[in-house]
């Protein structure tokens, strides 16, 4: 049954409280119009990176809270929000996807409304860069607090709320890694391998990027415990 529609009381524009909340009418402002598109899908093209922008704008707010409860000594609600963070990524990355739709020809016409920009001047990325660096000291910090090594604490029990945050923070890296993946995939596919990116940048240098760590510590106990495993399995024969 149709509803008598109740009346805005909170301040701001819009007709109902949702948009004055959401702030629906600057939103959905923020996109060029049909009059200054060179291609109908520079729609597409902006609302995914405006979108990956609120996106890492949250998952900013949500690294800076687990940095604090980190500094607090708190590592179970650091590991939560650290989680939440990393499903964050996990939508960027699954979302950027859609610009595969893009057809090179058509993506050639996009490119030229937009100048020098790059995704590496991504203010959100930049800043969730920062983020991490913050962590990994924060987290080295707290490991010498306890007089422990990333290779002590993986010797440890899985279910240690303090390995269980380290683990939360190479899932965090791990899905940095995949949409720096997922962003290569797409950009060889609309604009080809061996080519020069807005930047004059080559596209083939985000491969670097792939392997590139947050949490290098973390990743490297791994390999030193799986050489020291190595070892003690296979040990080598003393010659005589």
């Amino acid at each position: 049954m149709p509803t008598t529609p109740l009346p805005a009381v909170l301040p701001g524009a819009g007709d109902t409280d949702y948009a004055r909340y959401m702030r629906t009418d600057d939103l959905l402002s923020l996109q060029k119009g049909p009059g200054e598109w060179v291609h109908p899908d520079e729609l597409l093209f902006q609302v995914v990176h405006q979108s990956s922008e609120l996106w890492l704008k949250l998952t900013r707010s949500h690294l800076a809270r687990a940095l604090a409860h980190m500094t607090a000594d708190q590592p179970s609600a650091a590991e939560l929000i650290l989680r939440r963070a990393a499903e964050a990524l996990r939508l960027i990355t699954e979302h950027l996807r859609v610009l595969r739709s893009l057809p090179p020809a058509q993506f050639a016409i996009i490119r030229t409304a937009l100048g020098n920009g790059s995704g590496f001047e991504s203010p959100g990325w930049r800043l969730l860069r920062e983020a991490t660096t913050e962590l990994d000291i924060a987290f080295a910090r707290l490991l010498s607090s306890l007089r422990l090594t990333p290779v002590d604490l993986y010797r440890g029990q899985p279910s240690d709320p303090l390995y269980r945050l380290a683990e939360a923070l190479v899932e965090l890296d791990e899905r940095i890694a995949l949409w720096r993946t997922e962003h290569y995939s797409v950009a060889t596919r609309v604009i080809g391998q061996g080519v020069l990116g807005t930047r004059r940048t080559p596209v083939d240098s985000l491969t670097k990027l792939i392997a590139h760590r947050r949490f290098p510590t973390l990743w490297e106990a791994r390999s030193e415990l799986t050489e020291a495993f190595s070892r003690v399995a296979c040990p080598r024969q003393v010659q005589p």
